[in-house]
């Protein structure tokens, strides 16, 4: 491209640099900013414990009752479950983004609620827990001065 055009017309030069400040004011404005912007899904966590059962057992008697049952819940995106030998277990429900967290760990604990009975009677009596993680926070920190020299 030749560049003696801008500098032979420098009123087209002038013109599309107005043009191109206008469209970056109209953008700016238009652009929707958050102190904390959303950049995971929300997640809720159900975890469980089958105190003396090894992890097929925990796979086969809790987590295989309480994933069909939470299955299908709305707006969710897909679930990771993981047993341990020592009777725990864990099922990590991930949803839709902009999904309200509160109301996904609500449908959630209305499926595990029906799930109960499906459940070992050693597991309903410690309990299933469910609640929501936030994992939009990365990481926050902090800087002070000792000697109350900075604000």
């Amino acid at each position: 491209m030749r560049l003696d055009k801008f500098i032979n017309r420098p009123v087209l030069s002038t013109v599309i640099s107005i043009l191109l400040v206008i469209l970056g004011f109209i953008g700016l404005a238009t652009l929707p900013i958050t102190q904390y912007p959303d950049i995971a899904p929300p997640t809720v966590s159900v975890s469980a414990t089958y105190t003396g059962a090894n992890a097929q057992a925990v796979l086969n008697s809790v987590i295989s009752p309480l994933e069909d049952q939470i299955n299908g819940v709305e707006n969710m995106m897909y679930m990771q479950s993981t047993a341990t030998n020592n009777g725990s277990a864990r099922i990590t429900v991930y949803f839709n983004q902009g999904t309200d967290p509160d109301m996904a760990q609500v449908n959630v604990q209305n499926r595990v609620t029906q799930a109960q009975g499906l459940l070992p009677a050693e597991v309903t009596k410690v309990g299933v827990t469910t609640m929501k993680r936030q994992t939009s926070m990365l990481m926050i920190f902090s800087v002070y001065d000792k000697e109350d020299k900075y604000n």
